[in-house]
């Protein structure tokens, strides 16, 4: 069997893997980035879904545009200005199934064999994933907890002729949990503008934050354009639905419909009708606020358990939101030994090698923290936290 030459780029995915082990009900996952799903709204989206059919069934089961419902763009637009101080109006978004589809999409615009991606180190997986399907060469920047070194972010910039774009994820970071500061999104925009290599900021995450102030995007310090914003509902209101969106100028908004047409010509019709309906009916920060106080508890119950139950010499993040924290293990610690041993103990986790494009790393790990119920919670990281000491 003679297979196309990028599927030598492509490995399943290990989250997706570890997955697989966590469908045991016995097993307590930190693994996946997972919504929890006791928090759907469950019982408006029965009623969302009756009307949908009842006011305009034939339109919600026809086709739609390639670019997507109006109605829900405008309000995506609207919402972004209100959020993140974008200037996007509705003729500048593309709905797409999920964010994931935005960062393929990114790929068969912009990358050709053998182009580079800067990304922060370490990044988020399934980017990496995307990304390499279309032979991307990566170059990572180191991260603290401001955000991207700036410095080496410019100096690569000057070097490299092959880049062909800086990918990026300002808030509550996958996999770290870190979030950009304001002078670090100023300037990253002000390289991006000089060196006219654009900017793909990730934002699955910015609503989800459980102190502090919203700060706004990069993409609002933008002045050429070279900025592109994708986002989703997958953490705010249900991942099934699979509905997210890019957003950019014009010229790039032509070249992202162009290549979605020639993949799956249009995201599903009654989905995009039903989250209109939604928003239109329902008070989404209302919703939403009700997923950050849970999801704060579980991190504030996370973050107690690792300083009680963790090794001194293991270090973590302590995130302001989304759904994450990253633990970093003393170097001699192989995190995917320390994995073997746990899930024989039913807890799983990601190790942090995946997140790594260039490889390294294997002494760190991610933790989720938002899927698992609070007894869970302490039950696993204190049972984690034995088995680390066992390895120190």
């Amino acid at each position: 069997m003679k297979y196309a030459k990028r599927m030598n780029h492509i490995k399943a995915s290990e989250i997706r893997e570890i997955l697989k082990i966590t469908e045991n009900p016995e097993v307590i996952s930190f693994a996946g980035g997972l919504p929890a799903p006791e928090l759907f709204p469950i019982e408006e989206i029965k009623r969302i879904n009756e009307i949908v059919l009842e006011e305009d069934g034939q339109k919600a089961l026809q086709y739609t545009t390639t670019e997507g419902y109006q109605p829900l763009r405008a309000w995506i637009a609207n919402r972004m200005k209100k959020r993140l101080q974008t200037s996007f109006d509705a003729d500048k978004i593309l709905i797409t199934h999920g964010s994931q589809q935005a960062l393929d999409l990114s790929g068969k615009v912009f990358l050709d064999e053998g182009d580079y991606v800067v990304c922060e180190s370490p990044t988020y997986l399934a980017a990496i994933s995307a990304f390499k399907m279309y032979g991307a060469k990566f170059i990572e920047i180191d991260c603290d907890d401001t955000g991207m070194d700036m410095d080496a972010l410019e100096e690569q910039l000057k070097q490299n002729q092959k880049i062909k774009y800086i990918y990026v994820i300002p808030d509550f970071q996958n996999p770290t949990g870190r979030t950009w500061s304001l002078e670090k999104r100023k300037r990253i925009a002000q390289l991006s503008n000089m060196y006219d290599v654009p900017i793909i900021e990730d934002n699955p995450y910015g609503e989800l934050r459980f102190e502090g102030e919203y700060l706004p995007s990069i993409a609002s310090f933008d002045k050429k354009g070279t900025c592109i914003v994708t986002g989703t509902f997958s953490k705010t209101y249900c991942p099934g639905y699979r509905i997210g969106w890019v957003a950019a100028n014009s010229d790039l908004i032509k070249q992202y419909v162009l290549v979605k047409q020639g993949s799956d010509l249009q995201c599903n019709t009654m989905s995009q009708l039903a989250i209109a309906k939604f928003v239109e009916l329902y008070d989404l920060d209302a919703h939403i606020q009700t997923i950050t106080k849970v999801y704060k508890r579980r991190r504030d119950l996370a973050v107690q358990t690792m300083h009680q139950a963790f090794p001194k010499n293991v270090h973590f993040t302590e995130p302001e939101g989304g759904l994450f924290a990253w633990v970093e293990l003393p170097e001699h610690i192989n995190a995917r030994d320390v994995l073997d041993t746990c899930l024989a103990s039913n807890i799983a986790f990601v190790p942090g090698g995946s997140f790594f494009p260039n490889g390294g790393h294997e002494n760190t790990f991610r933790i989720n923290f938002s899927n698992m119920s609070e007894d869970r919670i302490v039950e696993g990281l204190t049972k984690l936290g034995d088995i680390l000491n066992q390895f120190v």
